[in-house]
Protein backbone atom coordinates (compact mmCIF):
# COMPACT_ATOMS: atom_id res chain seq x y z
CA UNK A 1 0.00 0.00 0.00
CA UNK A 2 2.79 2.41 0.88
CA UNK A 3 4.48 1.74 -2.47
CA UNK A 4 1.31 2.46 -4.42
CA UNK A 5 0.63 5.66 -2.50
CA UNK A 6 4.12 7.12 -2.56
CA UNK A 7 6.27 5.49 -5.24
CA UNK A 8 9.32 6.77 -3.37
CA UNK A 9 12.48 4.93 -2.38
CA UNK A 10 13.19 7.70 0.12
CA UNK A 11 9.83 7.19 1.77
CA UNK A 12 10.45 3.46 2.00
CA UNK A 13 13.80 4.31 3.58
CA UNK A 14 12.02 6.60 6.06
CA UNK A 15 9.62 3.84 7.12
CA UNK A 16 12.53 1.43 7.58
CA UNK A 17 14.41 3.96 9.73
CA UNK A 18 11.37 4.53 11.94
CA UNK A 19 10.69 0.83 12.46
CA UNK A 20 14.16 0.43 13.95
CA UNK A 21 13.48 3.14 16.58
CA UNK A 22 10.80 1.13 18.43
CA UNK A 23 9.25 4.07 20.35
CA UNK A 24 9.56 7.83 19.91
CA UNK A 25 8.46 11.31 20.84
CA UNK A 26 7.85 13.64 17.90
CA UNK A 27 8.18 17.40 18.27
CA UNK A 28 5.03 18.15 16.29
CA UNK A 29 4.30 21.62 14.95
CA UNK A 30 1.47 20.91 12.51
CA UNK A 31 3.59 21.92 9.50
CA UNK A 32 4.03 19.97 6.29
CA UNK A 33 7.29 18.30 7.36
CA UNK A 34 6.33 17.09 10.82
CA UNK A 35 2.91 16.01 9.54
CA UNK A 36 4.45 13.74 6.92
CA UNK A 37 6.68 12.33 9.65
CA UNK A 38 3.63 11.81 11.87
CA UNK A 39 1.88 9.89 9.08
CA UNK A 40 5.02 7.83 8.50
CA UNK A 41 5.09 6.92 12.19
CA UNK A 42 1.53 5.69 11.91
CA UNK A 43 2.41 3.59 8.87
CA UNK A 44 5.52 2.25 10.62
CA UNK A 45 3.31 1.08 13.49
CA UNK A 46 5.65 1.99 16.34
CA UNK A 47 4.75 3.52 19.69
CA UNK A 48 4.67 7.30 19.17
CA UNK A 49 3.74 10.39 21.12
CA UNK A 50 3.27 13.66 19.23
CA UNK A 51 4.00 16.66 21.45
CA UNK A 52 3.03 20.19 20.46
CA UNK A 53 4.63 23.04 22.39
CA UNK A 54 2.45 26.12 22.77
CA UNK A 55 3.68 29.60 23.65
CA UNK A 56 3.20 33.23 22.61
CA UNK A 57 5.52 32.63 19.66
CA UNK A 58 3.21 30.05 18.02
CA UNK A 59 0.60 31.30 15.55
CA UNK A 60 -2.89 30.22 16.60
CA UNK A 61 -3.53 28.73 13.16
CA UNK A 62 -0.54 26.40 13.59
CA UNK A 63 -1.86 25.13 16.90
CA UNK A 64 -5.32 24.46 15.47
CA UNK A 65 -3.80 22.71 12.46
CA UNK A 66 -1.66 20.50 14.71
CA UNK A 67 -4.68 19.43 16.74
CA UNK A 68 -6.71 18.72 13.61
CA UNK A 69 -4.04 16.67 11.87
CA UNK A 70 -3.29 14.50 14.90
CA UNK A 71 -6.99 13.72 15.17
CA UNK A 72 -7.23 12.94 11.44
CA UNK A 73 -4.20 10.64 11.46
CA UNK A 74 -5.19 9.09 14.78
CA UNK A 75 -2.09 9.42 16.95
CA UNK A 76 -1.53 10.10 20.63
CA UNK A 77 -1.12 13.82 21.22
CA UNK A 78 0.08 15.91 24.13
CA UNK A 79 0.13 19.69 24.41
CA UNK A 80 2.71 21.38 26.61
CA UNK A 81 3.46 25.01 27.37
CA UNK A 82 6.96 26.35 26.88
CA UNK A 83 8.38 29.60 28.27
CA UNK A 84 11.16 30.61 25.91
CA UNK A 85 10.14 34.27 26.28
CA UNK A 86 11.24 34.09 29.92
CA UNK A 87 14.78 33.27 28.78
CA UNK A 88 16.79 36.48 28.47
CA UNK A 89 19.00 34.91 25.79
CA UNK A 90 15.89 34.38 23.67
CA UNK A 91 14.07 37.64 24.44
CA UNK A 92 17.02 39.85 23.48
CA UNK A 93 16.80 38.25 20.03
CA UNK A 94 20.38 37.44 18.96
CA UNK A 95 21.09 35.70 15.63
CA UNK A 96 21.15 32.34 17.44
CA UNK A 97 17.77 33.00 19.08
CA UNK A 98 16.37 29.74 17.73
CA UNK A 99 18.90 27.75 19.74
CA UNK A 100 17.37 28.94 23.01
CA UNK A 101 13.84 28.20 21.82
CA UNK A 102 14.74 24.67 20.73
CA UNK A 103 16.81 24.17 23.87
CA UNK A 104 13.67 24.88 25.90
CA UNK A 105 11.58 22.55 23.72
CA UNK A 106 13.96 19.61 23.53
CA UNK A 107 14.78 19.90 27.21
CA UNK A 108 11.09 19.50 28.01
CA UNK A 109 10.76 16.57 25.61
CA UNK A 110 13.80 14.90 27.16
CA UNK A 111 12.12 15.13 30.57
CA UNK A 112 9.06 13.32 29.17
CA UNK A 113 11.24 10.71 27.47
CA UNK A 114 13.20 10.02 30.65
CA UNK A 115 10.08 9.80 32.79
CA UNK A 116 7.98 7.68 30.43
CA UNK A 117 10.63 5.51 28.79
CA UNK A 118 10.74 6.79 25.22
CA UNK A 119 13.95 5.92 23.41
CA UNK A 120 14.18 8.72 20.87
CA UNK A 121 13.10 12.31 20.24
CA UNK A 122 12.39 13.23 16.62
CA UNK A 123 11.99 16.50 14.77
CA UNK A 124 10.76 17.36 11.28
CA UNK A 125 13.91 18.92 9.85
CA UNK A 126 14.35 18.11 6.15
CA UNK A 127 17.28 17.98 3.78
CA UNK A 128 16.88 21.62 2.68
CA UNK A 129 17.35 22.79 6.28
CA UNK A 130 21.00 21.74 6.21
CA UNK A 131 21.87 24.62 3.88
CA UNK A 132 19.93 27.29 5.81
CA UNK A 133 20.78 29.23 8.97
CA UNK A 134 19.28 26.94 11.61
CA UNK A 135 20.72 27.53 15.10
CA UNK A 136 18.09 25.15 16.44
CA UNK A 137 20.04 22.29 14.93
CA UNK A 138 22.68 22.79 17.63
CA UNK A 139 20.02 22.21 20.27
CA UNK A 140 18.95 19.06 18.43
CA UNK A 141 22.53 17.80 18.52
CA UNK A 142 22.78 18.67 22.22
CA UNK A 143 19.86 16.38 23.06
CA UNK A 144 20.56 13.71 20.47
CA UNK A 145 17.38 14.49 18.54
CA UNK A 146 16.95 12.43 15.38
CA UNK A 147 15.81 13.95 12.08
CA UNK A 148 14.48 10.99 10.06
CA UNK A 149 13.47 13.11 7.06
CA UNK A 150 17.11 14.16 6.66
CA UNK A 151 18.33 10.62 7.26
CA UNK A 152 16.01 9.37 4.51
CA UNK A 153 17.14 12.08 2.08
CA UNK A 154 13.80 13.88 1.82
CA UNK A 155 13.70 17.52 0.73
CA UNK A 156 10.77 19.95 0.82
CA UNK A 157 9.55 19.34 -2.71
CA UNK A 158 9.41 15.58 -2.23
CA UNK A 159 7.77 15.98 1.18
CA UNK A 160 4.99 18.05 -0.40
CA UNK A 161 4.53 15.53 -3.22
CA UNK A 162 4.39 12.59 -0.80
CA UNK A 163 1.98 14.48 1.47
CA UNK A 164 -0.33 15.08 -1.49
CA UNK A 165 -0.20 11.40 -2.47
CA UNK A 166 -1.06 10.46 1.12
CA UNK A 167 -4.01 12.90 1.12
CA UNK A 168 -2.55 15.04 3.90
CA UNK A 169 -4.23 18.43 3.81
CA UNK A 170 -0.96 20.08 4.88
CA UNK A 171 0.73 19.21 1.56
CA UNK A 172 0.47 22.77 0.21
CA UNK A 173 0.47 24.62 3.51
CA UNK A 174 2.80 27.65 3.47
CA UNK A 175 5.79 27.53 5.78
CA UNK A 176 4.97 29.07 9.14
CA UNK A 177 7.98 29.76 11.37
CA UNK A 178 7.40 31.09 14.87
CA UNK A 179 6.29 34.68 15.29
CA UNK A 180 9.70 35.66 16.69
CA UNK A 181 11.03 35.39 13.14
CA UNK A 182 9.16 38.61 12.29
CA UNK A 183 11.60 40.69 14.39
CA UNK A 184 14.97 42.03 13.22
CA UNK A 185 17.81 40.49 15.18
CA UNK A 186 18.67 42.63 18.18
CA UNK A 187 15.17 44.02 18.61
CA UNK A 188 13.76 42.74 21.89
CA UNK A 189 10.86 40.31 21.69
CA UNK A 190 7.98 40.92 24.10
CA UNK A 191 4.60 39.33 24.61
CA UNK A 192 2.84 42.53 23.57
CA UNK A 193 4.84 42.80 20.35
CA UNK A 194 4.18 39.15 19.50
CA UNK A 195 0.46 39.75 19.95
CA UNK A 196 0.65 42.73 17.59
CA UNK A 197 2.20 40.55 14.91
CA UNK A 198 -0.25 37.70 15.54
CA UNK A 199 -3.27 39.99 15.34
CA UNK A 200 -2.01 41.70 12.18
CA UNK A 201 -1.32 38.42 10.38
CA UNK A 202 -4.62 36.93 11.49
CA UNK A 203 -6.43 39.95 10.00
CA UNK A 204 -4.58 39.66 6.68
CA UNK A 205 -5.36 35.96 6.59
CA UNK A 206 -9.05 36.76 7.12
CA UNK A 207 -8.89 38.85 3.93
CA UNK A 208 -7.72 35.82 1.96
CA UNK A 209 -4.00 36.54 1.75
CA UNK A 210 -1.70 33.49 1.68
CA UNK A 211 2.08 33.39 1.88
CA UNK A 212 2.92 36.63 3.64
CA UNK A 213 4.61 38.06 6.73
CA UNK A 214 4.12 41.12 8.91
CA UNK A 215 7.64 42.17 9.90
CA UNK A 216 7.76 44.07 13.18
CA UNK A 217 9.96 47.18 13.30
CA UNK A 218 8.81 48.76 16.57
CA UNK A 219 6.02 51.13 15.46
CA UNK A 220 6.29 50.10 11.79
CA UNK A 221 4.52 47.09 10.28
CA UNK A 222 6.30 46.03 7.07
CA UNK A 223 4.03 43.72 5.09
CA UNK A 224 5.64 41.20 2.77
CA UNK A 225 3.28 39.64 0.22
CA UNK A 226 3.58 37.45 -2.83
CA UNK A 227 4.11 39.87 -5.70
CA UNK A 228 0.82 38.96 -7.36
CA UNK A 229 -1.04 39.92 -4.17
CA UNK A 230 0.52 43.36 -3.68
CA UNK A 231 -1.93 44.90 -6.14
CA UNK A 232 -4.83 43.31 -4.27
CA UNK A 233 -3.66 44.84 -1.00
CA UNK A 234 -3.30 48.26 -2.58
CA UNK A 235 -6.89 48.28 -3.85
CA UNK A 236 -8.52 51.27 -2.18
CA UNK A 237 -11.00 49.48 0.09
CA UNK A 238 -8.52 46.76 1.15
CA UNK A 239 -5.69 49.21 1.79
CA UNK A 240 -7.87 51.44 3.95
CA UNK A 241 -9.12 48.48 5.99
CA UNK A 242 -5.60 47.15 6.55
CA UNK A 243 -4.22 50.53 7.60
CA UNK A 244 -7.08 51.13 10.01
CA UNK A 245 -6.92 47.67 11.55
CA UNK A 246 -3.16 47.48 11.96
CA UNK A 247 -3.07 50.94 13.51
CA UNK A 248 -5.69 49.75 15.99
CA UNK A 249 -3.17 47.07 17.03
CA UNK A 250 -0.64 49.77 17.91
CA UNK A 251 1.37 50.30 14.73
CA UNK A 252 1.89 53.92 13.69
CA UNK A 253 3.13 53.25 10.15
CA UNK A 254 1.98 50.55 7.72
CA UNK A 255 4.28 49.76 4.78
CA UNK A 256 4.38 47.24 1.94
CA UNK A 257 7.72 45.72 0.92
CA UNK A 258 8.01 46.14 -2.86
CA UNK A 259 10.42 43.20 -3.10
CA UNK A 260 7.60 40.91 -2.10
CA UNK A 261 7.55 37.99 0.32
CA UNK A 262 10.59 35.80 0.81
CA UNK A 263 10.90 33.36 3.67
CA UNK A 264 13.97 33.98 5.83
CA UNK A 265 14.27 37.65 4.88
CA UNK A 266 15.44 38.53 8.40
CA UNK A 267 18.51 36.36 7.80
CA UNK A 268 19.78 38.65 5.05
CA UNK A 269 23.25 39.88 5.88
CA UNK A 270 24.02 37.04 8.29
CA UNK A 271 26.00 34.94 5.82
CA UNK A 272 29.14 37.03 5.79
CA UNK A 273 28.96 37.73 9.51
CA UNK A 274 28.55 34.12 10.51
CA UNK A 275 30.79 32.49 7.92
CA UNK A 276 31.25 28.77 8.31
CA UNK A 277 29.12 28.67 11.45
CA UNK A 278 26.03 28.97 9.26
CA UNK A 279 26.66 25.62 7.59
CA UNK A 280 27.09 23.88 10.93
CA UNK A 281 23.69 24.84 12.37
Amino acid sequence: MVNRLTDSNNFERLIAILKKLDNVILAYSGGVDSTLLLKALQLAGIKSLAVTAVSETMPEEDFLCAKRMVEEIGMEHRIINTAELEKEDFAKNPPDRCFYCKDELFGRLQEIADKEGYNFILDGSNLDDIDDWRPGRKAALKYGVRSPLIEAGLNKDEIRRLSSNLNLSTWDRPSSPCLASRFPYGERITGDALKQVADAEKFLRSLGFIGFRVRHHRDVARIELEENEIRKLLARNIKAAVVKKLKSFGYKFITVDLEGFRSGRMNDGLNKELGEERTLS
